[in-house]
């Protein structure tokens, strides 16, 4: 028996809506929530938690309820935002499962990946931002949790003044929210035979990517290492770091003669480790439609039903698998030594490159500083630099998009890395561009660290000569000191970036702002800093929780002292 009437009420409240769904229509705000709520329980207890099951536009969704409620006076604002507030909490206290093996070690994170989508284009091709959207945004900013992750979406049709809130909140420095070009990722999707109000309602599942929100089944199934390709190029189709034959051979480097032998060799060993990915994903997929199949998922996929399929199994409307391809940057920056030092100019050897890069660059210190300092880097928009990207970008869409899977439809490149970047890194010797064996390689289309010496304007403008119309996705991180955005007048300026790059054709972009003083501080005394939070790739995470090489990558970021 509860004392209190008004925890009593509440407490009925509870129990009222708990009958009702998610077996009935919601009718009311706190209805609609709770009925999410219940069917996210259902997906993340059927399949495991890292597979980015989210509400897509939660605004939108729940905007009809909160204007007919506080309409009728039954709803206030701060009502609305307490039960907001507890819905972010239930998703930061169900984390995912622990990850073993090399999972493991490609990405250390608990996040589950649940990205509410805010704000963007309705259905109908208006402006998605209500007072929801605003709300959310507040949430966010105060709570400072793990998880769900958010994303902004913000079109032409935006309005400024979201976007400024949104900075704000980016102005924390919890690396939530990213920022998400609606305007050319439902050209992406558009281009991949979704209607145009099925690509209106798309959006980002987890973290970068984008499909048809309930109708799609998007499988991403493992990564590519790229500059891993160009590794194996250059020795004629062995792994130097393991010995073993892992390509087709395709020429020995030492005796080319020119760039464009040596860049159809790696063209040739991509397309092949492309098709080979390729069959062992469709027979994985084959795997899960036959002994893992997902029957309550299946339940809330449209169209799964009246085809009588699985989602695994080609029921969804949509069937789309993704190759991540991570790693631009940093075969760029390796291929562009090549053709500038080696072929241009001829101030090293192949031989001399090559013998450098095997011995990780040790009594070659003089040869590291000049290809570091004296090669176009991508992302300083240097067109030299600029077309090895667009070439390799345009050679990964041919080698991956339209090529079939089990399903019925087809792969789509897309250019996502987690946090596998790091991971991939390990397991590479030295490269080309001067980056040491064992380090990182660059993350998704972001450019190499410390390469991009130019400011963001530039790297904006490297990224955007990049159609990234055809992929389902573009990663870009980028770091400022906070003392750039102390002032309102360096809100408007972060938020005239955004605009720009996405008026450019950009599809996403996000933002770590903390200093290296912070994070190399966080590292000696982690006990003084057990809130920090960082972005790390498509998600956030707590600093401390990171393993020591995910904080260095963070740390090694090129930190942008101007806008």
């Amino acid at each position: 028996q509860q004392a209190d009437p008004e925890r009593a009420e509440e407490l009925r409240t509870i129990a009222e809506t708990c009958r009702r769904v998610p077996a009935h229509k919601p009718r009311t705000f706190r209805e609609a929530i709770q009925m999410y709520w219940f069917v996210h329980l259902g997906t993340i207890t059927e399949l495991n938690g890292w597979d980015a099951m989210n509400p897509g536009h939660f605004d939108q969704h729940l905007a009809p309820f909160y204007e007919a409620e506080a309409a009728a006076g039954n709803l206030t604002r701060e009502q609305a935002k307490e039960l907001l507030c507890c819905f972010w909490i239930k998703v930061n206290n169900q984390p995912a499962p622990p990850k073993v093996g090399i999972t493991a070690r490609e990405s250390g994170t608990y996040n589950d990946f649940t990205n509410i989508n805010i704000g963007g284009i309705t259905p109908e091709g208006h402006d998605g931002v209500s007072e929801v959207s605003y709300i959310m945004l507040e949430v966010i900013e105060e709570l400072h949790i793990l998880q769900p992750g958010s994303s902004v979406h913000v079109s032409e049709k935006t309005p400024d003044e979201f976007l400024q809130a949104a900075c704000k909140v980016i102005r924390q420095g919890h690396g939530y929210p990213s920022v998400f070009n609606p305007d050319v990722y439902m050209q992406e999707l558009l281009r991949q035979g979704k209607s145009p109000r099925d690509a209106r309602e798309g959006g980002c599942s987890g973290c970068i990517e984008v499909g048809a929100f309930g109708k799609e089944a998007f499988l991403l199934t493992g990564y590519l290492n790229v500059p891993k390709v160009l590794e194996v190029t250059l020795n004629n189709g062995i792994d130097p770091v393991s010995g073993n034959q892992v390509g087709i051979r395709t020429g020995n480097p030492r005796e080319f003669t020119r760039y464009s032998e040596l860049y159809e060799a790696f063209l040739k060993q991509l397309n092949f480790i492309v098709d080979t990915k390729i069959r062992v994903s469709n027979y994985i997929d084959r795997m899960f439609a036959r002994y893992a199949p997902a029957p309550f998922l299946s339940v809330v996929i449209e169209d799964c039903i009246s085809k009588g399929r699985d989602y695994y199994n080609g029921g969804p409307r949509y069937n789309t698998n993704y190759i991540q391809c991570t790693g631009l940057g940093t075969v760029t920056d390796s291929l562009s030594v090549l053709k500038k030092h080696v072929f241009e100019e001829q101030n090293f050897s192949m031989d001399r490159i090559l013998d450098a890069v095997a011995k990780n660059f040790e009594g070659e210190e003089f040869l590291r500083q000049t290809v570091l300092n004296r090669t176009p880097f991508f992302g300083n928009d240097n067109d030299e630099a600029d077309e090895i990207a667009q070439r390799v970008y345009a050679d990964l869409f041919a080698a991956i998009d339209g090529k079939p899977n089990t399903r019925g439809e087809c792969f789509h490149l897309n250019m996502l890395s987690t946090t596998c970047h790091i991971y991939f890194g390990k397991v590479m010797g030295a490269t080309p561009n001067g980056r040491f064996a064992g380090k990182s390689i660059s993350d998704g289309t972001s450019p190499s660290h410390g390469a991009d010496t130019h400011g963001p304007s530039a790297v904006v403008h490297s990224l955007t000569k990049l159609d990234h119309t055809l992929s389902g996705g573009t990663l870009l991180n980028q770091r400022f000191l906070p003392s750039l955005l102390r002032r309102e007048k360096d809100i408007v300026k972060l938020g005239q970036l955004i605009r720009t790059y996405f008026k450019l054709g950009g599809h996403h972009i996000q933002f770590n702002i903390v200093d290296t003083a912070t994070l190399k501080a966080a590292q000696k005394c982690p006990e003084d800093y057990k809130d920090l939070l960082v972005r790390m790739a498509g998600y956030s995470d707590y600093f401390n929780d990171m393993n020591a090489d995910l904080q260095q990558e963070i740390i090694e970021r090129t930190e942008n002292e101007s806008l």
